[in-house]
């Protein structure tokens, strides 16, 4: 079992910048590929971006390419988003998931999900 928590979210104006982290607990987390989600309000939950287990493939959403890189730290048990040049459209609760396998293209099958970290970034 994984247990994934979340932080780093908060208030940003147009043009700044936020890193998300992603806590992971259990052995296993070295084994897993990581992701981030966003979810805004009255919209569904859309893949941000992934990186496999090991760091060596990564992937992003076509609105976030050059604006927000992941990252992630097997010896901490962490995964990171950091975002920057955000846009007023960026403002979602931001969910952290993993697994065996991530699947950008169908939500529900990604095994474990963090509670999610509001971003908001003000115009």
């Amino acid at each position: 079992q994984v247990q994934l928590v979340e932080s780093g979210g908060g208030l940003v104006q147009a043009g700044g910048s936020l890193r998300l982290s992603c806590a992971a607990s259990g052995r296993t987390f070295s084994n897993y590929a990581m992701g981030w989600f966003r979810q805004a309000p009255g919209k569904e939950r859309a893949f941000v971006s992934a990186i496999s287990w090991s760091g060596g493939s990564i992937s992003y959403a076509d609105s976030v390419k050059g604006r927000f890189t992941i990252s992630r730290d097997n010896a901490k048990n962490t995964v990171y988003l950091q975002m920057n040049s955000l846009r007023p459209e960026d403002t979602a609760v931001y969910y952290c998931a993993g697994g065996r396998r991530l699947y950008s293209d169908n939500v529900d099958a990604n095994q474990y999900w963090g509670q999610g970290t509001q971003v908001t970034v003000s115009s």
